[in-house]
């Protein structure tokens, strides 16, 4: 494996990296095999993924063959057009979400992001992952075994854990939050607390989160918890008839995500979700 300068890249295990960045605390993933590299996410723009190529190269020869999109957020997959000709991997509600919601996603996040990076966004190729998976997939890297696996509704309908058996590293995604709150904007919070626990097996090393510092299964079965306190208290208050607005304030989060988790777990329980 021709691993070359380290800089901002971090081993997690055997031959995979992790570098996380300043700007909305990302974390992109490296997976080096022999004589082929995957990534984990791509980033928000066009500059930002042709800096992700550059920095690739501070670490390996090797300019990867493989992309995996986590889900459909711009953060995680606005990148892809940079990557090409690539095989990009993601789930199939990944891809329907950047082909039927591509400039409602780009156009959210314009709203919120400042200077560059609101003008890049706003010129992005959004490129949806042209090699899908449903439930789970094996591939290989470089002669190294990659597993993509849906387990199940939560951040998103579309989330894509990428686990490397033999490195004992899971690639998370933004199912697992550290450092803030987890992001309930298209969350299935009734589902959510379920898919994590259903993760928790696999992470038997390190655990790379979508964003934040990287953790390990201890972290993802208190997360699952707080999450299923979530669900649990939007639906008792569901049960009630109590209003959307009194239910927030009874779930233990900051009170914008709670609003939303509220929301979110309401319209599930009215089916309209």
């Amino acid at each position: 494996m021709p691993f070359g300068r380290r800089s901002a890249w971090r081993e997690v295990g055997l031959g995979v990296f992790v570098r996380r960045y300043r700007d909305l605390d990302l974390n992109v993933g490296l997976i080096v095999g022999d004589g082929a590299a995957m990534l984990v996410d791509t980033r928000s723009t066009h500059p930002e993924a042709a800096e992700l190529i550059r920095e690739v190269a501070e670490l390996t020869d090797l300019r990867p063959s493989v992309v995996v999109n986590t889900h459909a957020h711009f953060d995680h997959c606005f990148g892809n057009a940079v990557m090409l000709p690539c095989e990009i991997w993601g789930h199939e509600a990944c891809a329907a979400d950047l082909r039927s919601r591509g400039e409602e996603i780009r156009e959210s996040a314009a709203r919120w992001l400042t200077g560059a990076a609101a003008r890049d966004v706003a010129t992005v190729e959004i490129v949806p992952p042209d090699h899908l998976v449903r439930d789970h997939r094996a591939i290989h890297v470089g002669g190294r075994l990659v597993e993509l696996r849906h387990l199940g509704r939560g951040h998103t309908d579309g989330d894509l854990v990428a686990i490397v058996p033999d490195a004992r590293v899971v690639f998370a995604g933004d199912l697992v939050e550290q450092g803030a709150p987890p992001s309930f904007g298209d969350a299935y919070p009734l589902d959510w607390p379920a898919t994590v626990r259903l993760l928790a097996p696999f992470a038997s090393g390190a655990v790379v989160p979508g964003h934040g510092d990287v953790v390990d299964r201890a972290f993802i079965e208190r997360q699952a918890a707080e999450l299923a306190a979530v669900a649990a208290t939007a639906r008792a208050a569901h049960e009630q008839g109590m209003p959307e607005d009194e239910a927030a304030r009874l779930v233990r989060l900051p009170r914008e995500e709670a609003a939303i988790a509220v929301r979110r777990a309401y319209a599930q329980l009215g089916g309209a979700i």
